[in-house]
């Protein structure tokens, strides 16, 4: 009976032509691509688990994925071979070797997410991956706004309305914005240890609704967050401006940081 490797994986990807991270039925899936392309190049099936679960249409630059094959190879030369294989808007960065302990999961200390945004028309191969607003944006405000959502809250209106969790509270470590002067970009950063589906999506867009129109005030961000009511009139950011930059782990794990 061969043995089961586990590998790490470190993967970027464009999310565009996707349905997300996670597999779906009749629907093409970043997981279910990486699968698919491994099974055809190596005919042998393979079992993948991300850490993270981005929707569909959002990017990403340090997804961590555990991959689980019977397949004798080197690490190298699995990680060459399945990147040929891989259509061009899925790269992995790396494949390391593991244990079987390894999770991708466990012992996440912080993922950072990237949303940006364009107050000028971008370039054709920047414009897929950020928000092009046309309104005037006020940009203190849009600070004092995403700083209403720093620490730790219950986010219940902040989430995807169709999810009926049990428990949504989270911790926001850190939100900053940085200004790219090579592409003309504005890039909200988000730190924290886990998030819920659409949750970032959702502070960014009644943020950002926020800062371009005067008559919402913080105020009332603030009562929407304290009521707790995902049915609100606030919206949602568009997917292709997020990108899952880098997730770290706590000192001593198996793997403490990627990039």
């Amino acid at each position: 009976m061969k043995m089961i490797k586990t590998y790490k994986i470190i993967v970027a990807y464009d999310g565009t032509n996707y349905c997300g991270w996670q597999q779906q039925p009749n629907q093409r899936s970043v997981l279910g691509e990486m699968r698919k392309q491994f099974e055809r190049a190596f005919k042998t099936p393979i079992t993948l688990l991300g850490a993270s679960r981005t929707d569909a249409g959002v990017h990403a630059l340090g997804q961590v994925v555990r991959a689980q094959t019977s397949l004798e190879i080197d690490a190298d030369k699995l990680a060459w071979a399945w990147n040929n294989a891989l259509p061009n808007d899925i790269v992995i960065k790396k494949l390391i070797k593991q244990d079987n302990n390894f999770h991708p999961h466990g012992n996440v200390r912080q993922k950072t997410y990237c949303y940006q945004f364009f107050t000028d028309r971008p370039m054709p191969f920047d414009a897929r991956y950020g928000w092009h607003l046309f309104s005037t944006i006020d940009h203190e405000k849009l600070n004092d706004t995403l700083q209403l959502f720093v620490g730790k809250h219950d986010f219940r209106a902040f989430c995807c309305a169709e999810d009926k969790l049990p428990d949504t509270v989270r911790t926001i470590d850190k939100i900053t914005i940085e200004q790219s002067q090579e592409i003309n970009s504005y890039r909200i950063y988000v730190l924290g240890q886990k998030f819920l589906r659409h949750m970032i999506r959702r502070i960014v867009g009644a943020s950002i609704h926020a800062a371009t129109h005067p008559n919402i005030t913080l105020h009332d961000v603030q009562n929407i967050l304290e009521n707790k009511n995902p049915n609100h009139s606030l919206p949602n950011a568009p997917a292709h401006g997020l990108t899952l930059a880098q997730i770290i782990y706590h000192k001593g794990t198996l793997h403490e940081q990627t990039k």
